[in-house]
């Protein structure tokens, strides 16, 4: 995620980055609202526009979402079997725009300021005592960190296989991933664990 981030000076960039996830969470909620293919074609166009405003770049935008884009067409596609061809229209159209929105608030948006926002927006809860904001928002970074580690191993792993003559395969990709994302997140745990962080939330002292 941090590694999405495009430097840039649009109107943007320079929201907080708190606005845009208030944006982000009721322009999905709209989107949910809308269940005809006309408002939605509209709501993707206004999305492009958005995207273009930015200053993102298509061929950047393009590269992280081509395989969005054929998720989109899976669920379409689906839905259309399902139901009907405008039911399927309306779930593609719906996940285009939310996949833009997402994207565009990913671009311009670095992960420290996304958890940042996200932990200001739970302390009401935190001081409610219902979520530790501190501990969620170190989840969520984590998480955002670990992301593009995940994308390079996986690569690595690829390459490593093409050099031995290896034929691409999902099981031969996929349980050498799965081994070391565990191995990843032991190692985490214990780094975690090392520097006692994030540290345990104190009580107050009691009064004998």
């Amino acid at each position: 995620m941090q590694e999405l981030y495009v430097a840039g000076g649009s109107w943007l960039h320079r929201l907080s980055a708190g606005w845009k996830l208030l944006a982000l969470a009721l322009a999905g909620t709209l989107m949910f609202g809308l269940r005809a293919p006309v408002p939605l074609a509209i709501a993707c166009l206004m999305v492009a526009v958005v995207v273009w405003s930015a200053g993102i770049g298509w061929r950047r935008f393009w590269t992280q979402a081509r395989w969005l884009a054929v998720l989109t067409l899976i669920v379409a596609g689906f839905t259309a079997v399902v139901q009907d061809a405008e039911a399927g229209l309306v779930a593609g159209l719906r996940m285009a725009s939310l996949i833009g929105l997402a994207l565009a608030v990913t671009f311009t948006t670095t992960a420290s300021a996304l958890v940042d926002a996200l932990a200001a927006g739970l302390r009401p809860l935190h001081r409610r005592g219902w979520v530790d904001a501190d501990r969620v928002a170190f989840t969520i970074a984590l998480t955002l960190r670990f992301v593009p580690e995940l994308q390079r191993r996986w690569q690595a792993i690829r390459e490593a296989q093409a050099a031995r003559g290896i034929r691409a395969n999902p099981v031969r990709l996929v349980v050498p991933m799965v081994v070391a994302i565990l191995q990843a997140a032991d190692t985490i745990a214990e780094a975690i664990e090392a520097r006692g962080y994030p540290p345990e939330p104190r009580e107050p002292p009691r009064r004998p």
